[in-house]
């Protein structure tokens, strides 16, 4: 197997240790995301593994038309058997339920691309026999390990400022020619559409969809006006959010809804959205100036933070309250609530609103990520952090 430009991923740690359960493993996540060098590279770590892809179209009817066949090739020589591009499988889930049921002492990992089609189709067949892992583009420890070891202070704002600026799309962040990263998310935002979007939608409403992608990109970070964004883009009120709901099973955006207790006083309803690249959102809108001198700077913070928690599997929500008091995200974590704020500039003070949260509702501990590290302080029972976004090692993800 040819030799690979491999950056270490944290999902291959996670995955290594369910390797000795019985359960097939499936890796999803959006295209371009690393799945396939992911896979390559753990084949050739694991003993016995045998790596093939639905890519090859031989193999693939071999699997659709001849299981046994396929099983005594590929699955039967060796220990591991890893199937990439699993999507194109038409009879995939109830094949694979087969192989599983008939060669128990076989480990399978499968890959598919974020089309419903491996999720809703395949995956129903394998209740039980299966557990999902997602793969998304580079997460920002994995985008520093690219950059030389050991970045000073000042190395560490300028990494932040490209990440948040072209993304995490490994191919995007392994060029350094802005021009070529530009064109990159370009043929990104394009594969989504003659992919993904093809096999979901109608031509007609190809249109309406780069319309709501285009507003949401405007509009990221505010909470969702289903009037307006129905206006601009043409859906009615269920198939726009059949959209958003496409959108988030597609990995492109995310919603956070909104933490409530008292219906009276508190948000209840919109959630905010927010982009798991900020490279492919900054595409949308056609906008790579550098950081400092950008209106949505503060968008870019909040959003890489909310990226950031949600990577390290936080249930994010927001906190508003009716007479605008804020709080960008609230977290359970042993019972206990975890509030974080974000600001892009300077902040060495507490703002009231994580003051009024922080004593409503006792909140274990909260942090006040923004531009610079910060003394702790405390409200009643809870700590405050003052945590600077750039330096990674410091954010709130455990």
């Amino acid at each position: 197997m040819e030799k690979l430009n491999y950056i270490p991923r944290k999902l291959e740690t996670e995955i290594k240790k369910y390797l000795p359960l019985p359960e097939i493993l499936a890796i999803v996540g959006p295209r371009r995301s690393g799945k396939t060098t992911l896979l390559k590279h753990l084949s050739a770590s694991l003993a016995n593994c045998i790596y093939v892809t639905f890519e090859n179209q031989v193999i693939l009817d071999l699997f659709d038309l001849n299981i046994d066949t396929f099983a005594a090739r590929y699955l039967l020589p060796g220990k591991h058997l890893i199937i990439d591009e699993f999507q194109h499988a038409k009879h995939g889930g109830k094949n694979l339920k087969y192989l599983f049921d008939t060669y128990p002492r076989k480990k399978i990992i499968i890959s598919g691309s974020s089309s419903p089609d491996l999720t809703i189709k395949a995956l129903r067949f394998l209740t039980g026999r299966c557990l999902v892992f997602t793969l998304l583009p580079f997460n920002f420890p994995e985008f520093i390990s690219t950059k030389p070891p050991q970045p000073t202070e000042k190395e560490l704002v300028s990494h932040f400022a490209e990440y948040v600026t072209f993304g995490g799309y490994p191919e995007v962040v392994l060029q350094k020619d802005q021009e070529i990263k530009k064109t990159l998310l370009q043929n990104i935002y394009s594969l989504f559409f003659s992919r993904e979007v093809k096999d979901f939608t109608s031509l007609s409403d190809d249109y309406k969809l780069k319309k709501l992608l285009k507003a949401l990109a405007l509009s990221a970070g505010n909470l969702v006006e289903y009037r307006e964004l129905s206006q601009l883009s043409g859906f009615d009120f269920l198939t726009l959010k059949r959209y958003l709901n496409f959108l988030e099973k597609t990995f492109i955006t995310f919603p956070v809804p909104p933490f409530f207790r008292n219906r009276r006083t508190e948000l209840v309803k919109n959630p905010k959205i927010y982009f798991y690249d900020l490279g492919l959102r900054n595409s949308l809108i056609d906008n790579f100036s550098p950081i400092e001198s950008r209106t949505d700077k503060g968008f870019l913070v909040e959003n890489f933070v909310a990226t950031t928690l949600k990577s390290a599997g936080r249930e994010l929500r927001f906190w508003r309250t009716k007479n605008k008091a804020e709080v960008d995200f609230v977290w359970e974590k042993g019972g206990k609530l975890i509030a974080c704020e974000v600001k892009a500039g300077i902040e060495k003070n507490i703002p009231a609103s994580l003051i009024s949260f922080a004593e409503k509702y006792s909140a274990q501990k909260a942090f006040m990520i923004n531009a610079s590290k910060g003394e702790k302080k405390k409200i009643s029972q809870t700590s405050i952090y003052f945590v600077p976004y750039w330096q990674v090692n410091a954010l709130p993800i455990t």
